[in-house]
This record gives structure tokens, C-alpha cells and sequence, in this order.
């Protein structure tokens, strides 16, 4: 396969999850990472955070006044400390056994969501969610699914800012963490110079789903989202 054609397929592939992450307001990494590391090691996880940052600075400032910025502080607040244990247990723990145990832990917090539990966004949950997805998304760019269940019962406007604004500060976080560590060069900075205009094409293009989603279908969106990414967490670590 040429070089071109890969590349063109990396696009097409962050296009998809662009148009799914604006309309639902998580997803993208979730579609995108396993195929472009398949593609090209170099565009992951840097490349694919830098365009993950930027669809989420535009879908934040596109619903900017339904943000939920207290709820984001707390989740915010609980990331750092999660960062920290995700960056522990990369470097000192069994990954494989680390990343089954987290996404085993959001699978039952989806499953309780759906039987008997009506999770609400207090401050105390928000910390919790925002320290597991700090692990989480440490361990495998996948991390908004804690908060974002913290918010099914939202309105569509309310789950997509705020979680666009928790992923805003994730990402510059994982970045930052990135460039002190030295992994950030040419070839990474190419890579997200070639993403950018295939995450914006697909935002563009998102505003169709998005109504329709505000439609009764955010809610199911946002557990099939958060319950892939655990399974798919869980199958990468077998």
C-alpha cells in the first residue's frame, strides 16, 4: 500500500471521528487511535492529541454558554492526581492488568447506569471521574468516558461543551507531559499538520448528527461510546 494511500486513509479515519466527536462530544481517539498506529506509529498519541485539542477548543467555543465549568473544574482537579497513578502504573505496574481493572471498572459503572443507578454530576463523582479518566486516558488516550457517563442524562448542548472543556485541559496536560519527556519532534509536528484539516472537515460536517442526536439519542450515544471504549480498552490488553 502507498504511502499516500495510508495517509489518506489516517484522514479519513480522523474525519469519521471528528464528525462523531462533534456530535456526541467523545469518540474520536476511541475510532482513531487503533487504526493510525496501524497506519503510522508517529501519529499517535501526539499528533492525535493535538487534533483532538483543537476539535475540542472549536466544539467548546461553538456551545460555549452551556458549558458546565464548576462540574469541569472538579473533573479537572481529580485528572492531575489520576495522571499521576496512570503515569505510575505505564512505568511501574502490569499495563495489561492496570488497563483491564479500569475498564472493567467503567463497564460496571455503565451496566449500574442502565439497571438501577441515576449517576449525577456532584462534585465529589466529578473528582472520581476525572481521576479514573486521568489513569484511563493516561494508559490509552481514552479518556473521557468516566465523565461523559456522569453526564448521560444531560441535554445535548451540555454533554458536548463540558466534555469538550475537560478534554481541552487533558489534552494540554498529556502534551505537556509529552514535550518535558522529549516526544515531540519533526515527525510529530508533521503528523498533526497533516491531521488538522481532515478534524476539521469532519467537524464541519458534524452538525447534521448533532441535531439528530438532540433528538433522544444522545443518551444511548454516549454509553455505546463509553462501552466500546472500555471493551476496547480490555481487548487491547489481552
Amino acid at each position: 500500500m502507498s504511502t499516500v494511500v495510508m495517509f489518506g486513509l489516517a484522514g479519513l479515519v480522523v474525519l469519521v471521528g471528528a464528525v462523531v466527536q462533534g456530535g456526541a462530544g467523545l469518540g474520536m481517539n476511541l475510532l482513531a487511535a487503533p487504526l493510525l498506529a496501524l497506519v503510522d506509529r508517529a501519529l499517535v498519541p501526539v499528533p492525535l492529541l493535538v487534533a483532538s485539542l483543537v476539535l475540542a477548543l472549536m466544539a467548546t467555543r461553538r456551545e460555549f454558554g452551556h458549558v458546565d465549568w464548576r462540574g469541569t473544574s472538579f473533573a479537572v482537579a481529580g485528572r492531575l492526581p489520576g495522571t499521576v497513578l496512570g503515569v505510575y502504573a505505564v512505568a511501574a505496574l502490569p499495563v495489561r492488568q492496570f488497563s483491564v481493572a479500569i475498564g472493567a471498572l467503567v463497564l460496571v459503572c455503565l451496566v449500574l447506569s442502565v439497571v438501577s443507578w441515576r449517576p449525577k454530576p456532584t462534585p465529589a463523582a466529578l473528582m472520581a471521574a476525572g481521576f479514573a479518566g486521568g489513569a484511563m486516558g493516561t494508559a490509552s488516550s481514552i479518556g473521557a468516558p468516566p465523565v461523559a457517563l456522569l453526564y448521560q442524562h444531560e441535554a445535548g448542548p451540555r454533554i458536548r461543551s463540558t466534555l469538550s472543556a475537560y478534554i481541552v485541559f487533558g489534552s494540554v496536560l498529556s502534551l505537556v507531559a509529552l514535550g518535558l519527556a522529549g516526544q515531540i519532534g519533526g515527525p510529530q509536528i508533521f503528523g498533526s499538520l497533516l491531521l488538522l484539516p481532515f478534524m476539521a472537515a469532519g467537524f464541519a460536517l458534524s452538525g447534521p448528527l448533532r441535531r439528530h442526536l438532540d433528538a433522544g439519542w444522545m443518551r444511548p450515544c454516549v454509553l455505546a461510546l463509553a462501552g466500546g471504549s472500555a471493551v476496547l480498552l480490555i481487548l487491547r490488553s489481552l
